[in-house]
């Protein structure tokens, strides 16, 4: 029994080893899409930040959480629409999001060797976020300090390079298709606000990060390993 239990931690030990694991930071801007303000999916207006775990399971795919905070406004006078210029809407909101999901690389990426490492990557998963519940009365942008919650599908596209043993930077637009459409205000749920709704009210909004993530990585493979 008792060399079965040796055993049994070496093997565990052994397979600790063999995965490599990220932790680090995001930072860049952040920015919606809705029925206020501009249509461009990738116009950062607002700061967003956060933190990223990665838990690379194999040179093709990682294991991904993060949590990211980020704000943005929505201006109507930005807009490349005449009839949103004329209204002269202006929301400001932010967004807390916690998302988990698969990180696909292009290319094999083995941080298990010396040298450089470069990949492009996809990531997709589940997140869900808080934000802001506000609404317009004859016009004007009411903010009754409630904050609500939905969920998002991510759709990320990045590239990532290894700058040494250790540490790791890459870059990334991620665009979250939301299961709201009042991140702009426009469509306030519950019966009492059916009269402040406004836009396209089947349509739901969408909101973008866009920056830099920096990884610190442990948990490599011993050093015999290296040079498979």
């Amino acid at each position: 029994m008792k060399k079965l239990t040796v055993l049994l931690w070496m093997m565990a030990i052994s397979a600790a080893s063999a995965q490599t694991y990220e932790v680090g930071l995001f930072g860049g801007g952040a920015n919606a899409i809705g029925d206020v303000g501009r249509t461009t999916f990738i116009s950062p207006n607002g700061p967003a930040f956060g933190g990223i775990f990665k838990w690379n399971k194999s040179k093709r795919y990682a294991w991904r959480a993060s949590l990211i905070h980020g704000s943005f406004t929505m201006d109507d006078a930005k807009s490349d629409q005449f009839a949103r210029q004329q209204r002269g809407y202006v929301v400001e909101n932010n967004v807390l999001e916690a998302s988990a999901g698969l990180e696909v690389n292009f290319v094999e990426y083995n941080l298990h060797k010396l040298g450089p490492a470069f990949t492009p990557y996809l990531y997709t998963g589940v997140t869900y976020f808080r934000y802001g519940y506000h609404y317009f009365d004859t016009g004007q942008f009411r903010d009754i300090n409630q904050k609500d919650g939905a969920f998002a599908i991510p759709m990320t596209v990045g590239a990532k390079s290894r700058l040494n043993q250790f540490i790791i930077i890459g870059a990334e637009i991620g665009a979250r298709y939301t299961f709201t459409d009042n991140l702009d205000g426009s469509n306030p749920e519950g019966s009492n606000f059916e009269q402040f709704r406004f836009g396209n009210i089947f349509s739901d909004d969408w909101y973008v990060f866009s920056g830099i993530t920096v990884t610190y990585t442990f948990g490599r493979k011993p050093c015999q390993d290296c040079f498979e």
